[in-house]
C-alpha cells in the first residue's frame, strides 16, 4: 500500500530558543527517518540544541504526533549578570520603617534617632562589582547576549574618600555618617542646641548634623547638610536637611514652612504640614490634612497610624493601618513613580510646548521669507539679516527640543524600571479615597477591610491582606 503524503511543519519561537515540529497529514501508513526530519529542521536553521531523543521518538512512531506540536530543539537561555551592590561596613541606625513600641502604644523615636559614630581613617562601604554575563545560543545556532550587570558607582560624599580601585570608601574626620540625596555617604561634625530654637539662637545654617534637644517653633528655619534631629516638636517652620530629618515628637505646622529631607524623615505625627523626602517617611501615628512626597515609602503603621485628608505621594509603596475616614473625607494616595521625576517630567512637558509654538512661529517666518525671495529673486537687506537670525534661532530650538526629548525618554525609562507600586490599609480604608497608580485612578466608593492595591493588566486591582 502507497504511503500517505504528508507535511513538517517546523515553528521556531520568536526568542529562539525553542523548536517545535508539527506533523500533518493522514498519518496512517506514514514513515519517517531521522534524516528527513534532520533535513527539515535544516531548511529552517534549526542546527543547536536537537532533542535526540526526541527526534527518535517521533521517527519510530511518527503516527502518535500527528498535529501535536513536539519540541524538537531548545536553546541555551542567557544568563544576565548580578548587579554591583554597595555592602555598608559600619553599624547603620536602626530601620526607621520599624520604631519600637513600647506599652501603652507610644513609640520609642529615641533609638530609632541614632545616628552611627565613625573615626576617621574607618572602612565604610565596600563595593562588589557587577558581573559580566553568559551568552545564551538560539536553535538557529545564533548567540543570545546576556545583558551585563548594571555597574552601581560608589559615591563619595563631604569628608569621605574613594580608594583608587573606586570599590572602598573611608571616613576622613570622625564624626557621624548620614546619607544624602541620591545615597551618597557623607561623614559630618554636629551642631547641637540644648533646648528650644528661639531668638537668642536664630536660624541655623551648618555644614553638618544638627541637633535641637527642643522644639522649634514656628517662623525658625533650620538648613544643614548632613541630618536634622529634633528631641521635641516642630511647628511652622523650616527645616531642610541633605541627610534625614527625625523628629521626637511630631509636626504640627498650621499650613506654614516645610521639612525638606534628602534622605528619610521620621517622626510620630504630621498635622497640616508639607514634608519632602527622597527616601522614605515613617510616621508613628497619623498624616492629617498635609502633603507628604517620598521618593520611596510613606509609612504609617504603629497602633494608631491613620491617613486622613490631604495629598500622599510616595515612589513605591504607601501603608497605614487606616486611610480616609467615616466621614469621607478626600484623601488622594499618588503611588508609582517618585515624586521629582513626576514634577520634572511635567516640567519638561510644559516647557517643550512653549519651545514646539515658538519653533511653529519661526517656520511661519522663514516660510514668509521664502515666499518674499521666490517672488522678488532676492531679499533686501532687512529680509536677509532676518533670515539669518530666524535661522540661528531654529537651530538653537532644536537643538534645545532635542535634548528635552532625549531627557523626558531618560525619565519615563526610569519609570519603566520602578518597582510595581502598592497602596496598603492594614485595618481600613474609607470611601473618599482617590488612588492614583501613573495614570490610572480609582475612587474608592465602599470601605474595605484589610487591603492591598496594586496594578494588574493595566488595572488597580484590590487584594485581601492576610
Amino acid at each position: 500500500m502507497a504511503q500517505q503524503p504528508f507535511q513538517m511543519e517546523v515553528r521556531v519561537s520568536a526568542d529562539k530558543l525553542a523548536a517545535d515540529l508539527i506533523l500533518r497529514g493522514d498519518g496512517s501508513h506514514l514513515s519517517l527517518t531521522a534524516n528527513q526530519l534532520m533535513t527539515e529542521l535544516q531548511k529552517h536553521e534549526v542546527t543547536y540544541g536537537i532533542l535526540q531523543d526526541v527526534v527518535d521518538r517521533v521517527c519510530n512512531s511518527p503516527q502518535s504526533y500527528m498535529d501535536i506540536p513536539v519540541t524538537v530543539a531548545v536553546g541555551k537561555p542567557p544568563e544576565n549578570g548580578v548587579d554591583a551592590q554597595v555592602e555598608y561596613t559600619f553599624e547603620q541606625k536602626k530601620d526607621a520603617s520599624k520604631p519600637k513600641e513600647l506599652d501603652g502604644g507610644r513609640v520609642d523615636f529615641y533609638n530609632v534617632t541614632q545616628i552611627s559614630n565613625i573615626v576617621r581613617g574607618q572602612l565604610l562601604a565596600r563595593k562588589h562589582p557587577p558581573t559580566p554575563g553568559i551568552d545564551g545560543m538560539g536553535v538557529d545556532g545564533a548567540p543570545i547576549a546576556a545583558k551585563a550587570g548594571r555597574d552601581l558607582p560608589l559615591k563619595a560624599g563631604k569628608n569621605v574618600l574613594l580608594d583608587q580601585t573606586k570599590t572602598l570608601l573611608y571616613a576622613a574626620i570622625d564624626g557621624q555618617a548620614s546619607f544624602s540625596e541620591g545615597g551618597k555617604l557623607n561623614i559630618f561634625p554636629v551642631y547641637e542646641v540644648n533646648g528650644d530654637v528661639d531668638f537668642s539662637v536664630g536660624n541655623i545654617d551648618f555644614v553638618g548634623t544638627v541637633v535641637v534637644r527642643g522644639n522649634v517653633p514656628s517662623g525658625f528655619r533650620i538648613k544643614a547638610s548632613g541630618d536634622i534631629r529634633i528631641y521635641g516638636s516642630v511647628e511652622g517652620a523650616e527645616l531642610e536637611a541633605g541627610g534625614s530629618v527625625h523628629i521626637k515628637n511630631g509636626i504640627a505646622a498650621q499650613d506654614k514652612g516645610h521639612v525638606n529631607a534628602g534622605y528619610d524623615v521620621v517622626a510620630s505625627y504630621i498635622q497640616n504640614g508639607n514634608v519632602t523626602a527622597g527616601n522614605d517617611i515613617t510616621v508613628a501615628q497619623s498624616i492629617m490634612f498635609s502633603q507628604v512626597r517620598a521618593g520611596r515609602n510613606v509609612i504609617c503603621t504603629s497602633t494608631k497610624g491613620s491617613i486622613i485628608g490631604g495629598l500622599i505621594q510616595a515612589g513605591k509603596m504607601v501603608v497605614a493601618r487606616v486611610i480616609g475616614n467615616s466621614s469621607s473625607t478626600p484623601t488622594n494616595v499618588e503611588v508609582g513613580a517618585r515624586p521629582e521625576i513626576r514634577k520634572e517630567m511635567q516640567s519638561i512637558s510644559n516647557e517643550l510646548q512653549s519651545l514646539y509654538e515658538t519653533l511653529k512661529k519661526t517656520d511661519q517666518g522663514l516660510g514668509v521669507i521664502d515666499k518674499v525671495m521666490n517672488t522678488a529673486g532676492q531679499l533686501p537687506p532687512d529680509k536677509k539679516l532676518l533670515q539669518i537670525k530666524l535661522t540661528n534661532t531654529r537651530m538653537a530650538l532644536d537643538k534645545q527640543i532635542k535634548e528635552l526629548e532625549n531627557r523626558y525618554r531618560e525619565l519615563e525609562e526610569e519609570l519603566r524600571d520602578e518597582i510595581p507600586a502598592v497602596v496598603e490599609a492594614q485595618v481600613v480604608m474609607y470611601p473618599g479615597v482617590k488612588l492614583v497608580f501613573g495614570k490610572l485612578v480609582r475612587f474608592i466608593k465602599q470601605e474595605f477591610s484589610r487591603c492591598r492595591f496594586h496594578v494588574k493588566d493595566g488595572e488597580i486591582t484590590f487584594s485581601p491582606l492576610y
